[in-house]
């Protein structure tokens, strides 16, 4: 190239650029799962890519769902390996490997969903017709105790009425008009207010327990018998017509229904922290119950199941709860939810 510049000739780029570089390296990174220069193949990222599983329907489920937590396998750390408080309901407590893989590979719990990410444009603008005050034009000597505002990392602005902005982001992100990826965590004592609307969160579904004082409803679930009807007679209705599946996609009310209408929340694990969860519907009745002052007999008058799941008693000292599991079983991941009777095991 260099000499056709200089004798001032027409030259061909392709006679510079060896396109078959490029394509053989993606090719042998792709074939070997190797990821990095060839020559240099001890510095390279093993296990980037991987052959998909496919002796059962269940294994590739369960391959696609996997996690590999990079730290080496020959050290005989334990923490690593440990179960966390924070992984309830989004990592399987069962499924992992034995040997030096145990407790590094993971599973996705069975409905524990990845963010897919959106703009964060929006709600900053949002929150700036809401009274916030952006952070340019923020003094401290004149408003000390305003919540600082978070917006992916970024500090944007400070609000004065924090409680009020963070139930009406909160109610916008119920009915719709928010995206259902989006994460509130108001931290009271630091008096933060973070929104991530990043990608890449382990988020998972959780029933909504409706906190308003002025709704008839207060400390029950949002989903009642009536969404339940409506799940009911569509499947039905489906069912006699014979609608195609992407036909059904569009026209049902189903999973998308419920999060469009509040009764379905997903919280990722940083909003978690700030919920109150109970663990079953039939717990969230006992515990408004003892807050009526109902008498246990009065509540269970057939006396105590021999077969029922070990529990508390509904705690005096709670004062709300915000949120309800679907189901305990949730925290398993596909293959272990699959083996009858996991809890006797």
């Amino acid at each position: 190239v260099q000499r056709c510049v200089e004798n001032n000739q027409d030259f061909n780029v392709q006679m510079a650029v060896k396109a078959s570089i490029i394509t053989n390296g993606l090719k042998y990174s792709l074939a070997t799962g190797n990821w990095g220069d060839q020559k240099k193949a001890a510095s390279a990222k093993a296990g980037v890519s991987q052959v998909l599983n496919r002796y059962t329907y269940a294994s590739t489920l369960s391959h696609l769902r996997r996690t590999n937590t990079p730290v080496g396998r020959d050290g005989k750390l334990a923490k690593p390996r440990q179960l966390h408080n924070s992984h309830w309901g989004l990592v399987c407590p069962a499924e992992t490997p034995e040997g030096q893989a145990c407790g590094l590979v993971k599973n996705l719990s069975l409905m524990c969903y990845v963010s897919v990410g959106s703009d964060a444009g929006p709600i900053s603008d949002f929150m700036s017709q809401r009274n916030m005050q952006l952070l340019e034009e923020y003094d401290q000597n004149q408003n000390p105790d305003a919540t600082k505002v978070f917006v992916n990392g970024v500090w944007v602005g400070v609000h004065s009425n924090a409680q009020q902005l963070v139930s009406t982001v909160q109610e916008l992100r119920r009915n719709g008009t928010l995206s259902y990826e989006m994460s509130l965590i108001r931290d009271i004592r630091d008096r933060e207010f973070k929104i991530f609307t990043d990608a890449g969160r382990v988020m998972r579904p959780l029933f909504v327990v409706e906190s308003d004082v002025r709704k008839p409803n207060r400390n029950h679930l949002v989903f009642s018998q009536e969404h339940y009807n409506k799940l009911v007679a569509e499947q039905q209705a489906q069912a006699a017509a014979g609608i195609g599946e992407e036909e059904k996609t569009e026209l049902t009310y189903g999973w998308k229904g419920l999060i469009q209408d509040g009764v379905i929340e997903y919280l990722d694990a940083e909003e978690e922290e700030t919920a109150m969860i109970v663990m079953s519907p039939e717990d969230l009745g006992e515990w408004r119950d003892m807050k009526m002052g109902i008498p246990q007999d009065v509540r269970n008058p057939q006396g105590k199941d021999r077969l029922a799941r070990i529990k508390p008693k509904p705690d005096p000292r709670i004062h709300a709860y915000t949120h309800c599991e679907i189901h305990p079983a949730m925290i398993l991941g596909i293959c272990a939810s699959i083996i009858p009777s996991p809890t006797t095991i």
